[in-house]
């Protein structure tokens, strides 16, 4: 069995924070988010990282990251391109917006062949993650059914203070395996409390905060690639009829699919680990804080790769 890699979806230019946020520093020796990712990831065992990126900021990317990882772990790269569709398909006049985060995994198919874990590159998941991730996939593999796992995180742990995040709520069964994951696009603090709206804040409902949300840390065997490759046809017929510019292949519905059809299950793991993100410009001085407050209190060295 091959050791488990670590994948890293960085395509995305953040829309909401505006530039290519996951090459902004979150210290004073220029560390992104990505670094403590990779760090943790380290540590728990992972030595190869595949980043997913637009060809057209390779040289950025590289320089900002890729280069510097590369002298602590094995890096590859996968270039999401919006051309990249089955043969007989086109993308629509004007669309620029990606395929989705299936697609982005997708572009890996030739890279991946065993147990891989996929992240955000603009998330910060903790150390705990890394290595409940990294020991599930060393240790589990198909056997009558696809064996996945995810690490899944308190909601009350992932919010923010400065407008409305997407978050995957997840159903669990008595054995803490994923049911079904329902997709909240617009959950905020509200009156006191966390709600999500779906109507532009006509109607509020509240969520309690130790809910077990998804924050898209996956751990797939590479049987997961063949589900999504078979499967994007279908999403295209779909979805370039109703929404050619905006339509996105998602990795839970490819998850949710095959759990509908018992084909796979999905284990939770569970991290009491506070999730940092940059979703708004104004999260950035809470996260440099909190990465700060992580390194005086031992969890990370004051200069993070003097100790790799």
């Amino acid at each position: 069995m091959n050791k488990p890699v670590l994948v890293i979806m960085a395509a995305g230019m953040g829309s909401r924070y505006g530039g290519l946020k996951q090459i902004d520093p979150v210290d004073s020796d220029g560390h992104i988010i990505m670094d403590f990712s990779m760090y943790d990831a380290k540590q728990a065992g992972f030595e190869k990282v595949i980043f997913i990126i637009k060809k057209e900021n390779e040289a950025d990317f590289k320089e900002a990251v890729g280069d510097r990882m590369a002298k602590y772990m094995d890096v590859s790269y996968a270039y999401q391109e919006l051309a990249s569709i089955p043969e007989g398909y086109e993308v629509p006049e004007g669309r620029v917006k990606p395929w989705g985060t299936a697609h982005a995994v997708l572009s890996c198919i030739s890279l991946i062949d065993g147990p891989f874990a996929v992240i955000n590159a603009d998330d910060y998941y903790g150390q705990e993650a890394f290595k409940l991730i990294y020991d599930y996939l060393a240790s589990h593999q198909d056997d009558d059914k696809y064996r996945y796992t995810m690490v899944g995180y308190h909601l009350g742990n992932t919010v923010t203070d400065n407008g409305h995040v997407a978050r995957g709520v997840c159903d669990m069964n008595e054995k803490g395996e994923l049911i079904a994951i329902n997709e909240r696009t617009r959950i905020e603090k509200h009156d006191g409390g966390i709600a999500f709206t779906e109507d532009d804040g006509e109607t509020w409902n509240f969520v309690p905060a130790d809910t077990t949300v998804s924050m898209n840390m996956w751990g797939f065997t590479k049987s997961i690639l063949k589900e999504i490759e078979e499967g994007f046809p279908a999403f295209l017929d779909k979805g370039l009829k109703e929404n050619p510019m905006k339509c996105e292949y998602f990795l839970p519905t490819v998850v949710s699919n095959l759990l509908g059809e018992d084909r796979a299950t999905v284990a939770v793991l569970k991290s009491a680990d506070k999730w940092y993100g940059v979703t708004y410009k104004e999260d950035k001085p809470v996260v440099v804080e909190a990465i700060q407050k992580m390194k005086d209190e031992g969890r990370y060295p004051q200069h993070l790769w003097e100790e790799a």
